[in-house]
């Protein structure tokens, strides 16, 4: 079986993608396919930013053109135009390599399976609904219309594929977690505690995730600042996207809040959840949220809103999924737990993501949803 991955970039500043293909594609050839992983990356940048030691897919970079934000990439293109695989399953939507995905699941008459990555979800499919809408109809016309089936990371998602109007087979596969040994996170508390030295003595509520508009960070920390949270540092770390750190350092020093919140880049620093008493994430939608699952998988229960697919948490007793509007008053509550009830809640989600989130799993139902779309289709 040879697989063909396709994703835009595998930059870190592109969130949770960036990690959560490159995983599966590593786990799918320990299954014993042979799997390639194509990316783009921005001309002059080394090919070894998109390259790991550990990977056991095989890794294509390609350049960007112009324009750059559709990841153009005529290198890609000649090189699909070429290459043979099974299967093409492409990752994300709205730019230029799902059009050379479709080009070449035509060519080689096999499937097109399509993750869509939380692009069709909620909120994030009617930000700048205008530019989705020109990109389905010059960017990648009829791919989606053309996909063999759909690969979604909860049933929420899935449902969100159906409300368009897609009827294609639908496959729901979690994102899978790889928990993290007592020594990365020694190893990643020591540098913590190092780059921001208040971890060592208070507790810390955690936002880790891109700096992006989708997430609320604007709006969590200003839930943060309405009230007293005694002791407790937010600890916000992240990639820049619609804001630097430097910009949100700015904006904590006007209010005169740097003693109750810390903000740094993320880029190049070891995931910062061993310092944590807690994770936040209120975003306005995830499709899945892997920052979720990795911060129960180190043992930090999660605090999050409704419109991401973690209502689980509530009966699992390893956090809270609320809606946004009563995410102030839950916070409010959860910061009274003492800290060892809030880390008993934390060895329970690190049980379930152990239990129920392994990369194997979502390798294999993948694996057996491609061998079914061909059997349909012959």
């Amino acid at each position: 079986m040879k697989i063909c991955h396709l994703v835009p970039s595998l930059e870190e500043r592109h969130g949770g993608p960036s990690k959560s293909v490159r995983a599966l594609a590593n786990a799918q050839a320990d299954l014993g396919a042979a799997v390639e992983l194509l990316t783009t990356l921005e001309c002059g940048q080394p090919v070894a930013a998109a390259r790991n030691v550990a990977d056991r897919s095989v890794i294509h970079t390609f350049p960007r053109v112009t324009p750059r934000r559709l990841s153009r990439s005529p290198a890609l293109k000649e090189y699909l135009a070429r290459a043979r695989f099974d299967y093409v399953h492409y990752h994300s939507l709205w730019l230029r390599p799902l059009h050379y995905a479709h080009q070449a699941a035509q060519r080689l008459a096999v499937p097109l399976i399509i993750s869509p990555r939380g692009m069709l979800s909620g909120w994030a499919y009617r930000h700048h609904h205008w530019r989705k809408c020109l990109a389905a109809a010059f960017v990648h016309r009829g791919a989606m219309a053309a996909a063999s089936g759909w690969h979604a990371t909860s049933a929420d998602e899935a449902a969100d594929i159906r409300a368009l109007g897609f009827k294609q087979p639908v496959c729901v596969s979690p994102n899978g977690v790889t928990l993290p040994s007592t020594a990365e996170l020694n190893t990643a508390r020591t540098a913590w505690h190092a780059i921001c030295p208040a971890t060592t003595t208070r507790p810390v509520a955690l936002f880790y995730s891109r700096f992006h508009r989708k997430k609320r960070l604007q709006e969590l920390i200003a839930l943060w600042l309405a009230a007293p949270r005694g002791d407790w540092l937010l600890l916000i770390v992240g990639v820049a996207e619609d804001y630097t750190a430097t910009e949100l350092n700015l904006w904590l020093q006007a209010a005169g809040a740097t003693d109750r919140v810390a903000i740094f880049d993320g880029t190049d620093r070891p995931p910062p959840y061993a310092v944590a008493s807690l994770f936040l994430l209120p975003s306005h939608s995830e499709n899945f949220g892997l920052v979720i699952v990795e911060a129960l998988a180190a043992g930090v229960p999660t605090l999050v809103t409704d419109t991401t697919p973690w209502l689980s948490l509530n009966p699992k007793h390893c956090g809270w999924c609320v809606s946004w509007e009563n995410f102030g008053p839950t916070l409010t509550q959860v910061l009274t737990t003492p800290l060892t009830e809030l880390a008993a809640m934390g060895q329970h989600g690190r049980a379930w993501a152990e239990r129920d989130f392994s990369w194997s799993r979502a390798a294999h139902l993948l694996t057996e949803f491609y061998q079914n779309l061909r059997h349909a289709s012959a």
